[in-house]
Protein backbone atom coordinates (compact mmCIF):
# COMPACT_ATOMS: atom_id res chain seq x y z
CA UNK A 1 0.00 0.00 0.00
CA UNK A 2 1.18 3.65 -0.07
CA UNK A 3 4.24 5.09 1.56
CA UNK A 4 2.80 6.25 5.29
CA UNK A 5 5.58 5.52 7.64
CA UNK A 6 5.56 6.71 11.02
CA UNK A 7 2.35 7.40 10.20
CA UNK A 8 -0.49 4.85 11.35
CA UNK A 9 -4.28 5.51 12.23
CA UNK A 10 -4.72 4.21 15.80
CA UNK A 11 -7.69 5.64 17.06
CA UNK A 12 -9.75 2.72 18.66
CA UNK A 13 -12.24 1.45 16.71
CA UNK A 14 -16.14 0.60 17.28
CA UNK A 15 -15.84 -3.01 19.02
CA UNK A 16 -19.44 -3.67 17.74
CA UNK A 17 -18.26 -3.19 14.38
CA UNK A 18 -17.44 -6.85 13.10
CA UNK A 19 -14.70 -7.04 10.47
CA UNK A 20 -14.81 -9.09 7.65
CA UNK A 21 -11.70 -11.57 7.32
CA UNK A 22 -12.85 -13.03 3.62
CA UNK A 23 -11.44 -10.73 1.59
CA UNK A 24 -8.84 -12.63 0.31
CA UNK A 25 -6.48 -10.25 1.15
CA UNK A 26 -3.77 -10.32 4.21
CA UNK A 27 -3.07 -8.14 7.46
CA UNK A 28 0.72 -7.99 7.73
CA UNK A 29 0.70 -4.25 6.66
CA UNK A 30 4.95 -4.61 6.16
CA UNK A 31 4.49 -6.62 3.13
CA UNK A 32 2.07 -4.76 0.66
CA UNK A 33 3.00 -2.35 -1.68
CA UNK A 34 0.60 0.01 -3.14
CA UNK A 35 -3.04 -0.52 -3.75
CA UNK A 36 -4.82 -3.86 -4.14
CA UNK A 37 -6.72 -3.46 -6.70
CA UNK A 38 -6.21 -1.09 -9.74
CA UNK A 39 -8.76 0.86 -11.11
CA UNK A 40 -9.44 -1.29 -13.91
CA UNK A 41 -10.49 -4.42 -11.72
CA UNK A 42 -7.21 -6.48 -11.91
CA UNK A 43 -5.51 -7.44 -8.72
CA UNK A 44 -2.12 -5.46 -8.03
CA UNK A 45 -0.11 -8.61 -7.81
CA UNK A 46 3.11 -9.79 -9.55
CA UNK A 47 3.96 -13.30 -9.16
CA UNK A 48 7.46 -14.54 -9.12
CA UNK A 49 9.37 -17.89 -8.41
CA UNK A 50 8.71 -20.09 -11.30
CA UNK A 51 9.87 -19.37 -15.23
CA UNK A 52 7.52 -16.72 -16.91
CA UNK A 53 6.68 -19.11 -19.72
CA UNK A 54 4.53 -21.22 -16.75
CA UNK A 55 3.02 -18.04 -15.67
CA UNK A 56 1.72 -16.28 -18.58
CA UNK A 57 -1.37 -16.59 -20.18
CA UNK A 58 -1.35 -16.41 -24.14
CA UNK A 59 -5.61 -17.06 -24.04
CA UNK A 60 -6.06 -14.40 -21.45
CA UNK A 61 -3.47 -11.41 -23.06
CA UNK A 62 -5.04 -12.02 -26.61
CA UNK A 63 -8.84 -12.07 -25.34
CA UNK A 64 -8.31 -8.47 -22.92
CA UNK A 65 -5.72 -6.68 -25.13
CA UNK A 66 -7.49 -3.56 -27.36
CA UNK A 67 -9.20 -4.45 -30.31
CA UNK A 68 -6.31 -2.25 -32.06
CA UNK A 69 -3.71 -4.61 -31.19
CA UNK A 70 -5.95 -7.33 -31.18
CA UNK A 71 -5.58 -7.33 -35.10
CA UNK A 72 -2.62 -6.29 -35.15
CA UNK A 73 -0.96 -9.19 -33.64
CA UNK A 74 -3.47 -11.47 -35.88
CA UNK A 75 -1.65 -9.16 -39.36
CA UNK A 76 1.80 -9.53 -37.67
CA UNK A 77 1.34 -12.85 -36.64
CA UNK A 78 0.21 -13.70 -40.39
CA UNK A 79 3.28 -11.94 -42.07
CA UNK A 80 5.80 -13.40 -40.09
CA UNK A 81 5.18 -16.81 -40.36
CA UNK A 82 4.72 -16.33 -44.22
CA UNK A 83 8.21 -14.81 -44.21
CA UNK A 84 9.38 -18.08 -41.83
CA UNK A 85 7.85 -20.11 -44.63
CA UNK A 86 9.44 -18.11 -47.74
CA UNK A 87 12.83 -18.19 -46.17
CA UNK A 88 12.50 -22.28 -45.76
CA UNK A 89 11.63 -22.20 -49.94
CA UNK A 90 14.45 -20.17 -50.47
CA UNK A 91 16.65 -22.96 -48.57
CA UNK A 92 15.33 -25.60 -50.10
CA UNK A 93 15.70 -23.49 -53.48
CA UNK A 94 13.40 -22.29 -55.88
CA UNK A 95 13.86 -24.84 -58.21
CA UNK A 96 11.33 -26.96 -56.35
CA UNK A 97 8.60 -24.46 -57.24
CA UNK A 98 7.47 -24.51 -60.92
CA UNK A 99 6.25 -21.41 -62.10
CA UNK A 100 8.62 -18.78 -60.64
CA UNK A 101 9.69 -16.29 -63.45
CA UNK A 102 11.60 -14.16 -61.43
CA UNK A 103 15.21 -14.44 -61.84
CA UNK A 104 16.83 -12.01 -58.97
CA UNK A 105 16.90 -13.04 -55.40
CA UNK A 106 14.73 -10.43 -54.16
CA UNK A 107 12.18 -11.25 -57.25
CA UNK A 108 12.81 -14.96 -56.51
CA UNK A 109 11.83 -14.26 -52.83
CA UNK A 110 8.81 -12.12 -53.09
CA UNK A 111 7.28 -15.17 -55.59
CA UNK A 112 8.26 -17.57 -52.50
CA UNK A 113 6.52 -15.37 -50.39
CA UNK A 114 3.29 -14.99 -52.00
CA UNK A 115 3.03 -18.86 -53.02
CA UNK A 116 3.51 -19.11 -49.30
CA UNK A 117 0.37 -16.99 -48.51
CA UNK A 118 -1.59 -18.59 -51.36
CA UNK A 119 -0.38 -21.99 -49.47
CA UNK A 120 -1.56 -21.10 -46.10
CA UNK A 121 -4.41 -19.88 -46.58
CA UNK A 122 -5.33 -22.75 -49.63
CA UNK A 123 -5.92 -20.55 -52.03
CA UNK A 124 -3.58 -22.12 -54.49
CA UNK A 125 -4.32 -19.54 -57.44
CA UNK A 126 -1.43 -22.26 -59.73
CA UNK A 127 0.94 -20.76 -61.45
CA UNK A 128 3.51 -21.63 -58.99
CA UNK A 129 3.55 -25.10 -57.12
CA UNK A 130 6.07 -27.31 -56.01
CA UNK A 131 7.61 -30.21 -57.85
CA UNK A 132 10.51 -31.23 -55.74
CA UNK A 133 9.95 -33.74 -52.70
CA UNK A 134 11.13 -31.29 -50.46
CA UNK A 135 9.23 -28.48 -51.37
CA UNK A 136 6.05 -30.61 -51.47
CA UNK A 137 6.59 -31.44 -47.97
CA UNK A 138 6.83 -27.84 -46.71
CA UNK A 139 3.99 -27.11 -48.90
CA UNK A 140 1.75 -30.08 -46.91
CA UNK A 141 3.03 -28.75 -43.41
CA UNK A 142 2.58 -25.05 -44.39
CA UNK A 143 -1.49 -25.96 -45.51
CA UNK A 144 -1.57 -27.73 -42.25
CA UNK A 145 -0.57 -25.40 -39.94
CA UNK A 146 -2.53 -22.37 -41.99
CA UNK A 147 -6.01 -24.00 -41.43
CA UNK A 148 -5.10 -24.56 -37.51
CA UNK A 149 -4.03 -21.25 -37.41
CA UNK A 150 -7.25 -19.76 -38.87
CA UNK A 151 -9.19 -22.21 -36.65
CA UNK A 152 -7.00 -20.49 -33.69
CA UNK A 153 -8.17 -17.28 -34.94
CA UNK A 154 -11.42 -17.96 -35.24
CA UNK A 155 -11.90 -19.24 -31.68
CA UNK A 156 -10.26 -15.93 -30.30
CA UNK A 157 -12.35 -13.70 -32.16
CA UNK A 158 -15.18 -15.47 -31.14
CA UNK A 159 -14.22 -15.31 -27.60
CA UNK A 160 -13.69 -11.88 -27.63
CA UNK A 161 -17.13 -11.16 -29.39
CA UNK A 162 -19.15 -13.72 -26.39
CA UNK A 163 -17.05 -12.83 -23.22
CA UNK A 164 -19.25 -11.41 -21.17
CA UNK A 165 -18.36 -7.83 -20.00
CA UNK A 166 -19.69 -5.24 -18.36
CA UNK A 167 -19.60 -2.03 -20.17
CA UNK A 168 -19.65 0.31 -17.06
CA UNK A 169 -17.62 3.69 -16.33
CA UNK A 170 -16.89 4.68 -12.88
CA UNK A 171 -16.36 8.06 -11.42
CA UNK A 172 -12.56 8.98 -11.06
CA UNK A 173 -13.05 10.20 -7.20
CA UNK A 174 -15.01 9.02 -4.10
CA UNK A 175 -16.56 12.31 -2.29
CA UNK A 176 -17.70 13.27 1.43
CA UNK A 177 -20.43 15.33 1.80
CA UNK A 178 -23.91 16.00 3.47
CA UNK A 179 -25.95 13.36 3.10
CA UNK A 180 -29.92 13.73 4.82
CA UNK A 181 -28.99 15.83 7.30
CA UNK A 182 -25.35 13.43 8.03
CA UNK A 183 -21.88 12.53 6.05
CA UNK A 184 -21.92 10.34 3.57
CA UNK A 185 -19.17 8.56 1.48
CA UNK A 186 -20.46 8.62 -2.19
CA UNK A 187 -19.49 7.59 -5.57
CA UNK A 188 -21.18 6.69 -8.58
CA UNK A 189 -21.60 4.97 -12.13
CA UNK A 190 -22.87 4.64 -15.35
CA UNK A 191 -23.55 2.13 -18.16
CA UNK A 192 -22.16 3.86 -21.25
CA UNK A 193 -22.71 1.09 -23.87
CA UNK A 194 -26.34 1.39 -25.87
CA UNK A 195 -28.62 -1.50 -25.62
CA UNK A 196 -26.18 -3.20 -22.70
CA UNK A 197 -28.95 -2.60 -20.30
CA UNK A 198 -28.14 -4.30 -16.72
CA UNK A 199 -30.72 -6.13 -14.53
CA UNK A 200 -31.18 -7.32 -11.20
CA UNK A 201 -27.55 -5.21 -10.11
CA UNK A 202 -25.76 -5.83 -6.71
CA UNK A 203 -22.91 -3.92 -5.54
CA UNK A 204 -20.99 -5.00 -2.10
CA UNK A 205 -18.32 -2.38 -1.10
CA UNK A 206 -15.03 -3.02 1.53
CA UNK A 207 -13.16 -1.20 3.07
CA UNK A 208 -9.47 -1.78 4.39
CA UNK A 209 -7.24 0.68 6.30
CA UNK A 210 -3.97 0.51 8.07
CA UNK A 211 -4.21 0.92 12.00
CA UNK A 212 -2.87 -0.42 15.53
CA UNK A 213 -4.84 -3.28 16.89
CA UNK A 214 -5.79 -2.84 20.71
CA UNK A 215 -3.15 -5.02 22.40
CA UNK A 216 -0.52 -4.94 19.78
CA UNK A 217 2.26 -2.66 18.47
CA UNK A 218 2.14 -3.31 14.94
CA UNK A 219 0.26 -2.12 12.84
CA UNK A 220 -2.40 -4.16 10.60
CA UNK A 221 -4.58 -4.41 7.90
CA UNK A 222 -8.39 -4.39 9.18
CA UNK A 223 -11.23 -4.70 6.40
CA UNK A 224 -14.86 -4.25 6.77
CA UNK A 225 -18.45 -4.28 4.71
CA UNK A 226 -19.78 -0.95 4.38
CA UNK A 227 -23.22 -0.59 4.56
CA UNK A 228 -24.64 0.60 2.19
CA UNK A 229 -28.07 3.02 1.13
CA UNK A 230 -28.89 0.64 -1.21
CA UNK A 231 -27.20 -2.72 -2.63
CA UNK A 232 -29.51 -3.64 -5.05
CA UNK A 233 -31.81 -2.30 -7.89
CA UNK A 234 -34.02 -3.89 -10.84
CA UNK A 235 -32.36 -2.31 -13.63
CA UNK A 236 -29.91 -0.09 -14.65
CA UNK A 237 -30.30 2.06 -17.14
CA UNK A 238 -29.36 5.75 -15.81
CA UNK A 239 -26.02 6.10 -12.96
CA UNK A 240 -26.18 5.19 -9.68
CA UNK A 241 -24.64 6.95 -6.74
CA UNK A 242 -23.72 4.41 -4.23
CA UNK A 243 -23.88 5.96 -0.56
CA UNK A 244 -22.75 4.78 2.74
CA UNK A 245 -23.59 6.76 5.62
CA UNK A 246 -20.57 7.89 7.96
CA UNK A 247 -22.64 7.24 11.37
CA UNK A 248 -21.88 5.22 14.30
CA UNK A 249 -22.02 2.00 12.78
CA UNK A 250 -19.47 3.27 10.05
CA UNK A 251 -16.02 2.16 10.31
CA UNK A 252 -15.32 5.86 8.92
CA UNK A 253 -16.66 7.64 11.48
CA UNK A 254 -14.28 10.26 12.63
CA UNK A 255 -12.49 10.16 9.73
CA UNK A 256 -10.32 13.28 8.52
CA UNK A 257 -8.63 13.45 5.31
CA UNK A 258 -5.26 13.29 7.36
CA UNK A 259 -6.98 10.10 8.86
CA UNK A 260 -7.52 8.46 5.62
CA UNK A 261 -3.78 9.21 4.63
CA UNK A 262 -2.29 7.82 7.50
CA UNK A 263 -4.46 4.39 7.48
CA UNK A 264 -3.95 3.94 4.17
CA UNK A 265 -7.55 4.21 3.08
CA UNK A 266 -8.69 1.92 -0.38
CA UNK A 267 -12.72 1.29 -1.04
CA UNK A 268 -13.14 -2.08 -2.89
CA UNK A 269 -16.09 -2.46 -5.30
CA UNK A 270 -17.52 -5.37 -6.96
CA UNK A 271 -20.57 -5.06 -8.91
CA UNK A 272 -22.65 -8.06 -10.79
CA UNK A 273 -25.60 -7.56 -12.92
CA UNK A 274 -27.46 -9.69 -15.24
CA UNK A 275 -26.59 -8.64 -19.00
CA UNK A 276 -29.59 -8.75 -21.87
CA UNK A 277 -27.50 -9.22 -24.62
CA UNK A 278 -25.15 -11.35 -23.51
CA UNK A 279 -28.03 -13.38 -21.68
CA UNK A 280 -25.28 -14.06 -18.48
CA UNK A 281 -23.76 -12.57 -15.51
CA UNK A 282 -21.40 -9.93 -15.79
CA UNK A 283 -19.24 -8.66 -13.30
CA UNK A 284 -16.69 -5.76 -12.48
CA UNK A 285 -14.37 -4.60 -9.61
CA UNK A 286 -12.58 -0.90 -9.46
CA UNK A 287 -10.93 0.34 -5.74
CA UNK A 288 -10.55 3.89 -4.75
CA UNK A 289 -7.80 4.56 -2.61
CA UNK A 290 -6.95 7.63 -0.31
CA UNK A 291 -5.59 9.75 -2.67
CA UNK A 292 -8.71 9.37 -4.93
CA UNK A 293 -11.31 9.78 -1.94
CA UNK A 294 -12.24 14.23 -1.69
CA UNK A 295 -13.99 15.97 1.60
CA UNK A 296 -16.00 18.87 0.54
CA UNK A 297 -17.29 17.86 -2.99
CA UNK A 298 -20.70 17.23 -4.16
CA UNK A 299 -21.99 15.66 -7.39
CA UNK A 300 -24.13 17.19 -9.67
CA UNK A 301 -26.87 15.41 -11.70
CA UNK A 302 -25.64 14.10 -14.53
CA UNK A 303 -29.40 13.05 -16.91
CA UNK A 304 -31.57 15.60 -17.56
CA UNK A 305 -35.09 15.07 -19.73
CA UNK A 306 -35.00 16.29 -23.85
CA UNK A 307 -35.84 19.00 -25.84
CA UNK A 308 -39.05 17.37 -26.46
CA UNK A 309 -39.84 15.80 -23.61
CA UNK A 310 -40.14 12.58 -24.93
CA UNK A 311 -36.42 11.01 -23.43
CA UNK A 312 -34.36 11.38 -20.69
CA UNK A 313 -30.58 11.78 -21.62
CA UNK A 314 -27.58 10.44 -19.43
CA UNK A 315 -24.80 13.11 -19.68
CA UNK A 316 -21.67 10.81 -19.57
CA UNK A 317 -19.42 14.10 -19.96
CA UNK A 318 -20.54 14.89 -16.10
CA UNK A 319 -19.66 11.54 -14.37
CA UNK A 320 -17.01 13.70 -12.32
CA UNK A 321 -18.86 16.96 -12.56
CA UNK A 322 -19.17 17.85 -8.68
CA UNK A 323 -19.34 20.93 -6.85
CA UNK A 324 -16.99 22.25 -4.37
CA UNK A 325 -18.38 22.57 -1.51
CA UNK A 326 -15.62 24.77 -0.02
CA UNK A 327 -16.36 27.84 -2.66
CA UNK A 328 -20.42 27.11 -2.22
Amino acid sequence: MADTTNKTYSRRMNPLLKTNNDTGFGTNAANYGGRFINRDGTFNTRREGIPFINRFSIYHRMLSMSRWKFVGVLFLAYFLINVAYSFVYMLIGTDGLQGIVATTMWGKYKEAFFFSTETFTTVGYGRVNPVSDGANMVAAIEAMSGWLSFALATGLIFGRFARPKAFLLFSDFAVVAPFKGRTALMFRFAPYKDHHTLTDVQIRVNIGFKTIPEGKTEPEYVYYDLNLERTKVESLPLNWTVVHAIDDESPLQGFTQDDMLAADVELYVSIRGFDDVYSNLVQQRTSYTYQEIFFDRKFVPMYRESEDGKTTILELQKLNAYIDLKKS
